[in-house]
């Protein structure tokens, strides 16, 4: 998968886990970027670290690399490439996929360590005007 370009979301993120009943907290509804998802087990959300979710569990301290798109439907590979690469450098991942595109978050700590890795590969280019300084 050559030739993908990386941009890093300018906020830090936190995944939450609810119970499946739970009401979607009205608060996330006017950030940039969230993502809710409902099985019978769990209601999860990914949001804004500095949202707060009345949540049974919560994993804060996520960074997000967005893969420019649109991605056609057709195109194998992506999150497979991607997580290989970072998985080999044992970096864990959170993945997400929308319609246009894919979302993998990342631990903020191991963030410059993960674009190395991505960059290093020679497939990703990962923008980085958006990176906070402090992330390492």
């Amino acid at each position: 998968m050559a030739g993908l370009t990386l941009t890093v979301l300018d906020k830090e993120y936190s995944v939450h886990r609810l119970k499946p009943e739970a009401e979607i907290p009205r608060n996330i509804l006017g950030t940039s970027f969230y993502s809710i998802s409902k099985t019978g087990e769990e209601l999860s959300i990914v949001c804004e670290s500095d949202i707060t979710i009345n949540s049974n569990k919560v994993d804060e301290g996520w960074s997000c690399l967005k893969v420019l798109g649109p991605l056609h439907f057709g195109l194998t590979g992506v999150l497979a490439g991607i997580s290989t690469v970072l998985a080999e450098a044992s970096i864990s991942i959170f993945a997400i996929s929308t319609y246009d595109t894919d979302y993998i978050l990342i631990k903020t700590k191991a963030l410059t360590k993960g674009i190395k890795v991505l960059e290093t590969t020679g497939y990703y280019k990962v923008t980085k005007d958006q990176i906070k300084d402090g992330r390492d």
